[in-house]
């Protein structure tokens, strides 16, 4: 995959069809903590309500089309120093190297965009390997293992921890 199809931009309404397209599928969908989008009307009230007004969630774009987003929620008061990270891209393009362009080209912007930032941080379930991966190729460390930690679709699952300071070397893998 070309890296200069690969982009990062802040959410438009008008992007509400290729935002249903990834939303509403169940494989994309997962391991995230929202549900699925089902119809245009709950892609768009998502859209306005909760991506656009977001402080730090970009839209992965391949050739300025959506096709998933990254998500980086800094923490409030004395935990601003630190912000949490999420992703998720369309199925088919898994396995292509996007979604680790884009979260270095996240990493790369957010210490500068948000200058009280030295941490992120991700959490990422103990099934979810490639989510996993994309972090290891990025320059996250794995921290720990958080048993029973997070709650996602009915479930309390087990969670590693990963974390990226603003002093680590993003990888050149």
């Amino acid at each position: 995959m070309d890296p200069l199809r690969i982009s990062l931009r802040p959410f438009k309404l008008s992007d509400v069809d290729d935002f249903l397209k990834w939303a509403s599928d169940d494989r994309v969908t997962r391991y995230l903590r929202w549900n699925t989008i089902t119809s245009r009307e709950e892609a768009l009230t998502y859209l306005e309500k909760v991506a656009i007004p977001h402080p730090w969630r970009r839209s992965i774009c391949l050739d300025n089309r959506s096709i998933g987003y990254i998500s980086i929620r800094p923490g409030s008061g004395d935990d601003r120093c630190r912000a949490r990270v999420g992703y998720a891209v369309s199925s088919e393009y898994w396995g292509q190297g996007i979604v680790t362009a884009a979260l270095k080209m996240a990493v790369s912007k957010v210490f500068d965009e948000i200058p009280e930032l030295v941490r992120l941080e991700a959490m990422v379930e103990l099934e979810n390997k490639a989510s996993q991966r994309v972090l290891e190729k990025v320059g996250f460390l794995k921290e720990g293992l958080l048993r029973k930690y997070g709650y996602c679709k009915g479930e309390i699952r087990d969670m590693f921890v990963y974390g990226f300071i603003s002093t680590d070397e993003i990888s050149s893998n």
